[in-house]
């Protein structure tokens, strides 16, 4: 019950908002076991992968899930970009060729949300406006935060109370530490399948894509 009643004064700080649950999921784990440190590699378990996975595909099959922004505007990415891809993450996701041509993988396995979210933490960090902050703040809250939404993204506990107590007056720096956290997972969870997978491949070696703008 702490987590709904958590994310109820985390918005009230800066407005009003809908009323939210106060009934925690009894199957969700208590704080995740996802440790961000460079020696730790651990992650959710298997069964809330495939629950999470469930109910994001339920969402996107229904349409559901809001309208896919386009991709980032952006220059055609040459070959020798592409390879360097595989080289870090960093430089993947440096570019913004790079990034779409993640983004476009995420979305195969049903975790695009993690890169949108990570897309709006850099947005909000550009914002110099107050009202424009604690709206964009409450935006991201809501589409990636709150446990009510299909985007959830997969933060540990003490993330997670990390931003409720900053929610109370936001900043461009709100979401720091849910950021890095969801860079680190992207890095290892998904950036090893995505070298390994049949979109980035097909771009290396020169062969077609759909989404030609890369």
């Amino acid at each position: 019950m702490g987590r709904g009643r958590s994310e109820t004064s985390a918005l009230s700080g800066i407005g009003g908002r809908r009323d939210m649950t106060t009934t925690q999921n009894s199957q969700r784990p208590n704080a995740c076991c996802f440790c961000w440190c460079c020696c730790c590699s651990c992650s959710w378990n298997e069964e809330e992968r495939r629950r999470r996975r469930r109910k994001k595909q339920i969402a996107q099959d229904n349409n559901k899930m809001e309208t896919i922004p386009n991709s980032e505007p952006c220059t055609k990415a040459s070959v020798e970009e592409m390879r360097l891809w595989s080289q870090s993450f960093d430089k993947l996701m440096r570019n913004p060729a790079g990034r779409n041509v993640f983004r476009e993988f995420l979305r195969t396995e049903y975790s695009e949300e993690n890169m949108l979210f990570w897309l709006a933490c850099e947005d909000l960090k550009q914002e110099i406006n107050k009202s424009a902050v604690e709206e964009k703040a409450r935006s991201i809250y809501e589409d990636y935060i709150s446990i009510l939404s299909p985007k959830e993204v997969s933060l540990d506990a003490r993330v997670r109370e990390v931003i409720n107590r900053k929610m109370q007056e936001p900043t461009p720096h709100t979401f720091e530490d849910a950021q890095l956290q969801i860079y680190t997972l992207m890095h290892r969870d998904s950036y090893p399948r995505f070298i390994s997978s049949g979109i980035y491949k097909s771009l290396v070696h020169g062969g077609s894509h759909s989404s030609s703008e890369f």
